[in-house]
């Protein structure tokens, strides 16, 4: 009878660039996996040595020199365990997206990614080439053939079939693989297939952390041949996973595995944006995170986020009502600070505001109010809150949601000011959905007032958001059809939406272009994030 491998699987974040940082972590995970938990083998995920993704970093000599060193070191240190780790290799003029088997102090074999992706987030056919002569790259260990797959080669069949063909009994699959809603569902019936249909069990890691737009979810998990998926790792959440394999049955059996308690889609959306908050904020150095707290939905979602991110002494907000302000506002504003013992600075824009009116007078006169001026009151308060964290330093954390951002429904260097965008991949609807079931976990920290009552930018009397626009139950179910599914006009008409509506939705997209462009990044939770997942032209004639 077969001794059964250990085997560990290092879910945890590697920041892009770090690579001194980076292998210093391998390298200590490597030990802990050997003498801690007594494992045979530890696998890390795609590009850990360099984080996911280095983008142009891979054009830089230097930086690419730097991994090469950092591998070797690396290896140097993989004695009585074999360790499989992501990086880019440098081979002549060309890099390849790799993952070298390491032991006894050397690097054994490396193999080079075979399908490279290159939609929606991914670029990566702008860095890396596909090794014409690359091929499999199966080995022997302890008596079992095993695999090596990277990322997108488990979602193509050829690699996987190839493999198999050559022998392969257990895929050993490295990743960086980003959250998106939805997604788990995929990879779960993928890994299922390819379990049934090959015969092969499957090891599959996945990095963990924010990186800019995109944040990663880990989810890591096991799958045995005969189509059975074990339940993935929690999410978001850095931790060596350890199971043994027995070669016989080709099963596993958890050493060391924490479940998730909640996958639901608003649970898992939830934990993205705090995850992404808060890496964007301490991998560029903000300690503090500050916010205009409106007393709507959803800066007080947002104050939420920040302080689960963060933590409530981190977090300052700013209420900064205005002559259209209602007092309801300013009341529910203090009552979630209280709640969530969060520091709260009343700055009343009154004044300022009423300065920009006095000067602007003599070139506006004979003019009609129109939204200049009520776009002038967002402006006043994006210079105030720029202003406290200048002085006070942190980052500006600005409250748009994936709703406003679509049809322009937003103050350009007003309430769009700011560093990050945690509700950017939100649509209106979906964050109600989250305050709802943030309300859910502990105490209710996001008032049932702010919920329930109708949205408001309060940048004129009795104004409310449906005054310019459709229902947002209407209007977000036009936008994930446009943006979304990429949906032409006629066919989200056939779908029973109104067509002067859908005409006026799109052109608001269309229009709002340019806005989206200066827009600060935000976590992408769903399929198609405004930033680097939908990059359309800024001048464009096009209209379908």
């Amino acid at each position: 009878m077969a001794d059964p491998i250990r085997i560990a699987l290092a879910q945890f974040d590697f920041p892009v660039g770090a690579v001194e940082r980076n292998a210093e972590a391998i390298i200590e995970l490597i030990a802990e996996a050997r003498d801690e938990y007594g494992a045979d083998l530890v696998l890390f995920p795609e590009l850990a040595l360099s984080g996911y993704p280095p983008e142009d970093l891979l054009l830089r000599p230097g930086f690419l020199h730097d991994c090469e060193k950092a591998m070797h070191r690396i290896a140097a240190a993989t004695t009585g365990i074999t360790a499989i780790v992501g990086w880019p290799e440098t081979a002549g003029s060309v890099v390849y997206n790799a993952a070298s088997i390491l032991c006894d102090g050397r690097i054994e074999r490396t193999y080079r990614k075979r399908e490279l992706p290159n939609y929606a987030v991914f670029d990566e056919r702008r860095y890396f080439v596909v090794d014409p002569d690359g091929g499999n790259c199966i080995f022997e260990f302890k008596g079992v053939r095993m695999g090596l797959l990277i990322c997108e080669d488990m979602w193509f069949a050829e690699p996987l079939h190839a493999t198999v063909e050559e022998g392969a009994e257990l895929i050993l699959s490295i990743n960086a693989s980003p959250f998106e809603r939805d997604k788990h569902a995929r990879r779960d019936a993928l890994m299922e297939d390819a379990t049934r249909q090959f015969g092969v069990s499957i090891a599959y890691v996945n990095c963990v952390g924010g990186q800019d737009a995109v944040v990663f979810d880990g989810s890591s998990l096991v799958a045995e041949r005969g189509g059975t998926v074990r339940p993935a790792a929690a999410a978001f959440t850095e931790q060596m996973l350890v199971v043994d394999y027995d070669p016989e049955s080709r099963g596993f059996a958890s050493v060391q595995w924490m479940e998730d308690g909640d996958e639901s889609r608003d649970a898992l959306a939830w934990r993205a944006v705090v995850r992404g908050t808060r890496d964007y904020c301490q991998k560029n150095g903000f300690k503090k995170a500050w916010l205009g707290l409106s007393g709507g939905l959803d800066s007080a979602v947002c104050l939420a986020i920040a302080v689960d991110a963060l933590g409530a002494e981190n977090v300052t907000a700013v209420s900064m009502p205005s002559r259209y302000t209602a007092g309801i506002s300013n009341e529910l504003a203090a009552e979630q600070c209280a709640e969530m013992g969060v520091r709260l600075i009343n700055l009343p824009i009154e004044k300022p505001f009423q300065g920009y009116l006095d000067t602007l007078a003599e070139v506006f006169e004979g003019q009609e109010v129109d939204t200049t001026e009520e776009n002038l009151q967002s402006r006043t308060r994006g210079a105030m809150l720029m202003a406290l964290t200048n002085k006070f330093h942190g980052l500006l954390l600005t409250t748009g949601n994936k709703s406003e951002y679509a049809v322009g429904y937003a103050t350009i260097y007003g309430d769009m000011a700011g560093g990050y965008a945690p509700l950017k991949d939100l649509y209106k609807t979906e964050v109600y959905d989250l305050a709802q079931w943030r309300n859910t976990v502990g105490d209710p920290v996001i008032p049932v007032g702010v919920i329930e009552r109708p949205p408001s930018a309060e940048l004129r009397a009795d104004q409310k958001d449906q005054d310019s626009l459709p229902p947002y139950d209407v209007l977000d179910a036009i936008l994930s059809r446009y943006v979304d599914q990429e949906q032409s006009h006629e066919e989200i008409v056939a779908a029973g939406f109104g067509e002067e509506t859908v005409s006026r939705v799109l052109h608001l997209v269309r229009i709002s272009e340019w806005k989206r462009h200066q827009a600060a990044p935000g976590p992408k939770v769903s399929r198609r994030a405004f930033g680097r997942e939908r990059r359309y032209p800024i001048s464009n004639g096009y209209e379908g």
